[in-house]
């Protein structure tokens, strides 16, 4: 499954990480992310 996150923020930072550790999401994207986020997910 493939995720997309929207936000920047420390919350939203977290729920990309949470995703990213699922072994059923197979991508994380996030829609207006920061640096911090971009080492956990793509940033588009």
């Amino acid at each position: 499954m493939k995720v997309l996150v929207i936000g920047s923020g420390g919350r939203d930072h977290a729920i990309a990480w949470t995703f990213a550790q699922s072994s059923r999401v197979k991508q994380v994207f996030v829609a207006h992310g920061n640096a911090g986020i971009a080492s956990t997910a793509t940033c588009v």
